[in-house]
């Protein structure tokens, strides 16, 4: 564990003596003793660490060795932080006038710099006593292969891996699957309640969703709902997402006035009376939990069925031997007897085992160290022990990374892309050539997926991961090890007091005392969840104390202002105002010299300062809100940028920019910013496109364009590009095109192309269709201007999902047998001129999902009469209309302030229904249809307090849905319901 602290310290002082000599000045020699004793020391600290994991309390000594390592390592980092801070506010100044500064400066800068020197000395004389110390233990030292360098990090693809345990693969699971696919499909028509019961790691919740998720289960039910439980469940919370839960997989909108917990108990009978429905409530603590749901769930002879899965004692055997050599079956048989069949304990050593040879003696010594693990009945303790064994095999900055995700809470899911540039801010993630420190990050994060030590949350449409998360298990696991390292300190409602030594805070839902109290002015990053509001003695102080600060993330904080002392923090990597309220950034914000990372993505600012230019290390400007009351070709709004933006050539995100105040000057600027991935401009005008067409070929590592005139008739020509940059895999095009550039066709890589507004008379499918690797379209809002569509077979062979909407002069739609052999998502909405069903959309055999958005009465006709065996084959074909759906962030702390909160949306004109949700029951969402929401929202801030609008959604809103028959009589005037304008999922 005191590798964890050390290794990355040597590496940071090999740099500062290499990169930074000049500032360290009379310390150097000090600085050089001090890394040549933790190098002595890092070569025996793999076998410290193992003895305190192997031995526990029986190595008392050798734990407050180690113990004595990690603090003076935490001494050695603090000195260095503020030795740099000093010498940044005091830089040294060439010539005769430099030397007249420094001497009128010396007074306030010699006591500093002594008292660091000081410090250095006395750091260096505690080294080399803990080195002294280390003898008596006889160490043994790391041999060649040690587990201490990222060197040893094998870039595996996971899928690849023999041993990589996905949900599929978790064994056992076959034969208690049938058996309860069998008992809820039965023909029994009384409603019955299942339970799968076993201690925690099992897999339960595996075996339960793989049921759930059963076609034949699907299929048989009217209503299905999945619901997680916690030790801290609030029925009424549950019910209420049971209820949305049917509603959303049938495309309804849930039922008003659900606001206690007999009218929920009213509306679910009602709701369900008439359906047949499947519930699963997952991880359920309490004995009594059953009678408390049970008035919810009518016994309405309809073969309703609710599973639950609770912590007990049973397990169920897993079997991995068909993945390894023969030779090594045996082994594998072992290992799955002695943990008792436990999925996640098996996926555990499965991951760890993953990463070595394929060779009896190489299995053996590992399992040698499990020690008693294997023996044991694997109660709790035992399954962490096991799992813990994972942790200790990674590298140290590995371990640096997985122990990072635990400043998240339980159960939270982790946006990949805000979690990888923190790690790279705490400096986790090393230097490797030809990789940048993002695609290293991201193979670090692939490697604890691929280890079984991180979930996947989330994928994008690409596959890629989106979102991941920690097992609740191995959650519990980081905080232990957290604590013990000193790595970090959670502070909750539950645990709201901290130890002075740690380097890093993550703060949910403390009471406002805990902040106001809060002084440790040597945390090194600061995470925020669920925080009501913020003291401003708090905001007074934080900024002017805090010097050391690295990672900042202030998201969905209750904060509409940035003092001017944030220019102090000069450590500053990641600093995160998303989903704020700040309007403005301080000029001194050009102060940070060392920021990687400004997220300013749904703040209010619209501005940046010109000083950002002075920020040469910055790699992310991510600075784009939606425009929620108004939505149109604008809708997205960039923020403005000054002249001078070239100079950071570092950027790999810049979006999105409006650029319509910089003239052609700021756009050739852009060409300057070879390393860009993403980026986004907007309010772009005819007369700048050269200029953005010639900067747009130098960027050759650019993944994502997009691009959006200043109004939907601005012409925005890009014929003049010759060489676009061939690594494009998103394209986003929003204005008058006329043409399609023809260089889009040879875009190998190109994944998403969306265009708007881009009036196009050419069939842009004879661009599209032989792009390789296209999975998704989306033609909308007069992109075309012609009559008809024609998909031809062979083209667009990996495609998923397409969306075509506005379209107001398209006549007809024709598909070809063969041609968009996998699509799977269908959206054709308002064009009113198509007055029949797409001819040849039989042959969609993968499609899963047809919609059609308020289409002619004339195209509903045809289909009724004449053509609904077109699509038969279709598991559900929806006709729908478009809402709004809001979701707005209220201070409700007690149930009258919820009640007025209902009252005031409730009592708002175009609002059709309005619902609490959040884990905190924060949340309002409303789903209406041209509601003020300017307005809304001024009125729940002055009734209750700190108000921000979350997000605006567009809601497609069911009239009817058919499943391979025409729907009964009943469904003329049918519920409305409701699903995300993603088209199709």
């Amino acid at each position: 564990m005191a590798e964890t602290a050390v290794s990355p310290l040597i590496d940071r002082l090999i740099s500062l003596l290499t990169e930074e000599a000049k500032l360290l000045g009379g310390i150097r020699g000090g600085v050089t003793d001090i890394k040549d004793e933790l190098e002595s020391i890092q070569s025996f600290l793999k076998d410290a660490d193992a003895r305190v994991a192997a031995e526990g309390d029986n190595s008392e000594g050798v734990k407050t060795w180690v113990k004595q390592v990690r603090e003076v390592a935490f001494r050695i980092d603090v000195a260095i932080d503020e030795y740099l801070l000093h010498m940044a506010q005091h830089p040294r100044r060439p010539g005769f006038f430099g030397f007249l500064h420094k001497i009128a400066f010396l007074p306030k800068t010699l006591n500093p710099r002594h008292k660091i020197a000081a410090e250095i000395e006395e750091i260096k004389a505690s080294v080399q006593k803990i080195k002294e110390r280390s003898e008596r233990y006889r160490f043994q030292t790391a041999g060649q292969g040690s587990g201490s360098s990222a060197q040893n990090v094998k870039w595996n693809d996971p899928r690849n891996n023999f041993l990589y345990l996905a949900d599929a693969d978790v064994v056992g699971i076959e034969v208690p699957r049938k058996k309860l696919i069998g008992l809820l499909v039965e023909e029994q028509p009384r409603r019955t309640v299942l339970s799968v019961v076993g201690m925690g790691g099992l897999g339960k919740t595996t075996l339960a969703k793989k049921v759930y998720e059963d076609q034949t289960v699907r299929g048989h039910f009217n209503c299905h709902a999945w619901i997680p439980v916690s030790q801290s469940y609030n029925v009424e919370d549950l019910l209420r997402s049971m209820i949305e839960e049917f509603c959303k997989a049938r495309k309804e909108l849930p039922p008003k006035e659900m606001d206690s917990r007999d009218k929920i108990y009213t509306k679910a009978s009602e709701y369900l009376q008439d359906k047949s429905y499947v519930v699963v409530f997952d991880d359920v603590w309490t004995n009594d939990f059953w009678g408390e749901i049970e008035h919810a769930l009518p016994d309405n002879e309809k073969g309703g069925r609710i599973m639950i899965t609770t912590r007990k004692w049973e397990a169920f055997h897993s079997d991995f031997r068909r993945h390894c050599p023969p030779e090594l079956e045996n082994l594998s048989h072992y290992i799955v007897e002695k943990c008792n069949g436990s999925p996640l304990a098996i996926v555990a050593i499965g991951g760890l085992l993953a990463t070595k040879e394929k060779s009896i003696i190489e299995w053996e010594n590992l399992l040698g160290n499990l020690g008693g693990e294997l023996g044991k009945n694997l109660h709790l303790k035992g399954v962490k022990n096991i799992l813990s064994l994972s942790y200790e095999d990674l590298p140290y900055n590995l371990k640096s990374c997985f122990l990072y995700l635990g400043m998240y809470p339980n159960g939270c899911s982790i946006n990949c892309a805000s979690l990888i540039q923190q790690w790279i801010a705490e400096g986790f993630v090393e230097e490797i050539d030809n990789k940048t420190s993002e695609e290293v990050a991201r193979q670090y994060l692939i490697e604890l997926i691929h280890r079984s030590l991180v979930q996947v949350a989330e994928f994008n449409f690409d596959g890629k991961v989106r979102r991941c998360r920690l097992h609740d298990l191995f959650h519990e696991i980081v905080l232990q090890k957290m604590k013990d390292l000193s790595f970090c300190h959670v502070l909750s409602k539950e645990k709201s007091s901290f130890k002075e030594l740690t380097r890093r805070l993550s703060i949910g839902g403390v009471s406002y005392n805990v902040l106001e109290g809060f002084k440790d002015k040597h945390i090194h990053s600061l995470l925020l969840f669920n925080v009501d509001e913020l003291p401003k003695s708090f905001m007074k102080t934080f900024f002017a104390s805090f010097k050391l600060l690295r990672v900042m993330d202030f998201e969905d904080a209750p904060l509409s202002h940035i003092p001017k002392d944030v220019g102090s923090l000069f450590h500053l990597r990641y600093l995160s105002l998303r989903n704020t309220a700040v309007k403005k950034l301080p000029k001194s914000i050009g102060k940070l010299q060392n920021l990687e990372t400004l997220d300013l993505k749904e703040s209010q600012v619209s501005d940046i300062p010109v000083e950002i230019n002075k920020l040469r290390k910055l790699r992310h400007l991510i600075a784009y809100r939606n425009n929620k009351v108004n939505p149109s070709l604008a809708m997205e709004k960039g923020v403005k940028i000054q002249k001078g933006i070239g100079c950071l050539e570092d950027l790999q995100k810049l979006c999105h920019v409006e650029v319509n105040h910089g003239g052609v000057g700021l756009i050739e600027e852009l060409g300057k910013l070879r390393q860009l991935r993403k980026l986004g401009v907007k309010n772009l005008t005819n007369e700048t496109m050269k200029a953005l067409c010639a900067s747009i070929e130098k960027m050759n590592h650019l993944e994502s364009l997009d691009i959006a005139s200043i109004h939907k008739y601005e012409i925005i020509d890009l014929q003049s590009i010759s060489s676009p940059p061939q690594c494009l895999q998103r394209l986003y095009i929003k204005g008058c095109l006329e043409k399609l550039p023809v260089w889009i066709s040879n875009l190998q890589h190109l994944v998403r192309i969306h265009i708007f507004w881009s009036r196009l008379s050419d069939d842009p499918l004879e661009t599209f269709q032989n792009l390789p690797n296209l999975l998704q379209l989306t033609i909308s809002n007069e992109a075309y201007m012609g009559e008809q569509l024609h998909f031809k077979k062979g083209g667009f062979p990996k495609f998923k999902n397409l969306r075509l909407k506005d379209l107001n002069r398209l006549h007809s739609l024709i598909i070809d047998e063969g041609a968009l052999p996998l699509l799977e998502c269908l959206l054709i909405g308002r064009i009113p001129q198509m007055k029949e069903m797409p001819s040849g959309i039989q042959h969609l055999r993968n499609l899963k999902e047809l919609s059609f958005l308020e289409m002619a009465k004339e195209f509903k006709a045809s289909f009724y009469l004449e053509q609904e065996w077109i699509v038969e084959h279709l598991p559900v074909v929806n006709f729908l209309n478009e809402k709004q759906k809001t979701v707005i962030k209220v201070h409700m702390d007690s149930d009258k302030c919820r009640s007025k909160a209902m009252k005031i949306v409730a009592n708002t004109s175009g609002v059709y229904s309005v619902a609490i949700e959040g884990a905190d029951r924060d949340e309002l969402v409303v789903i209406g249809d041209g509601v003020d929401l300017a307005s809304l929202a001024c009125s729940l801030r002055k009734k209750l307090g700190h108000t921000s609008i979350l997000s605006v959604q567009s809601l497609q809103i069911r009239e009817v849905s058919i499943t391979g028959k025409k729907p009964e009589e009943k469904e003329d005037n049918p519920t409305p319901s409701y699903c995300p304008d993603e088209g199709c999922k």
